[in-house]
């Protein structure tokens, strides 16, 4: 039985391929696929909504629009469905500093389109750091165990996506991984297909949107924004500055970071690079409204709700801060000053905490004096 359960399902993605690539026929040769419209506008076999996705991602990434902006762009060219049918739907790598939401605008896309954050395939670069963990990617050689069988760390399902909706996969910290990994990701830049070493089994990545993240370029880019100093990197910044504007600079340092890594024929088999920004001062109020909205639907779940004052706000941006850390910084000072103090509340360490009967939401407030957040229940 799991024989024919696998050939069952191989024959369902033989069909759903030869599906795709009959679409591209048609385009070439101008006879028509025939095809359900699923809402308004150009028929497309897709149907997610980019604007849903454009609110979640500008309600959840902040201090990003321009690689907002242009992950919008390329998903409006997947839903209009006009791209090569035997290449994946689009590669795009994420570059820049640690969190400053590379990966959250991943969990973003997944969360708009299937109601899951963790709807995607996620790939951490970082266990496979040594070439022999290759054989985890595209299978074990012939003659090793296990080969025959054509296991690899890849989930299928979440890579091949389903009838009306793009797989999403993330090949997160891409330069932690060695050379023998990152150059078998080559032909699925190219053409969308892994076959694993055996060639027992076959991966199609040609309905995925392929995601990947890097910090390479980091510490180049804080010497870019550095004003001060008289460091040979902070001269040359200043140099640089004369001449063009910020991001194109920015492109050129994470484009050169990029080469020195990785070979020329890989870097150019990507579709787009897109640079983060580190996260201001200014944007951390917003953050923590965000962080709050995540802790909120935490609390949802014991008919809890609370609020902040500004005053609250305010201290907990300032002590989550860190620009080198970006918006990781924050959530741990959300946690050591907001819910630490909210739990011990919540446990009757005051006495003074009603809980919820189920009959109502119980609405709280913290409030912040003398560095020490405390609570009310209203």
């Amino acid at each position: 039985m799991p024989f024919l359960t696998d050939r069952l399902h191989d024959t369902q993605r033989q069909e759903k391929l030869a599906a795709a690539l009959a679409d591209e026929n048609a385009r070439v040769t101008g006879r028509p696929v025939n095809r359900v419209n699923p809402g308004r506008g150009l028929a497309s076999r897709f149907s997610f909504d980019t604007a849903d996705i454009e609110a979640e991602l500008r309600a959840s990434i902040i201090g990003q629009e321009e690689p907002i902006s242009q992950v919008l762009e390329i998903l409006k060219v997947v839903r209009a469905d006009i791209g090569d049918s035997r290449k994946p739907l689009a590669s795009i790598l994420f570059c820049g500093p640690t969190g400053v939401g590379k990966t959250e605008t991943v969990r973003t896309i997944a969360r708009a389109m299937y109601g899951d954050a963790d709807a995607f395939c996620r790939i951490d670069m970082n266990t496979l750091s040594q070439e022999h963990y290759a054989a985890a990617l595209t299978g074990a050689p012939p003659g090793y165990v296990g080969s025959k069988e054509g296991t690899t760390i890849l989930d299928q399902e979440k890579i091949e996506g389903t009838r009306n909706l793009p797989g999403l996969v993330l090949f997160d910290e891409l330069e932690k991984a060695s050379n023998e990994v990152v150059l078998a990701l080559m032909n699925v830049f190219d053409n969308g297909i892994l076959t694993v070493a055996s060639g027992e089994r076959t991966y199609s990545f040609r309905n995925s949107l392929i995601f990947m993240s890097s910090n390479l370029g980091a510490r180049e880019l804080m010497a870019l924004d550095e004003v001060g100093g008289f460091s040979p990197r902070a001269l040359w910044s200043r140099l640089l500055a004369a001449h063009k504007p910020r991001k194109e600079r920015a492109h050129d340092i994470v484009m050169r970071c990029l080469l020195d890594r990785f070979p020329p024929e890989l870097v150019n088999r990507i579709d787009h690079v897109d640079t983060f920004n580190w996260i201001s001062s200014d944007k951390m109020p917003e953050l923590v409204d965000v962080e709050l909205a995540r802790l909120n639907r935490r609390l949802k779940k014991h008919d809890l709700w609370l609020e902040i004052s500004e005053d609250v706000k305010g201290f907990i941006a300032a002590k989550g801060y860190d620009k080198r850390f970006g918006a990781r910084g924050l959530r741990r000072a959300m946690r050591r000053y907001l819910e630490f103090p909210l739990a011990g509340y919540l446990l009757g360490d005051h006495g003074d905490f009603s809980p919820p009967d189920g009959s109502a939401i119980v609405r709280l407030q913290a409030q912040c004096r003398d560095e020490t957040v405390s609570f009310r229940q209203f």
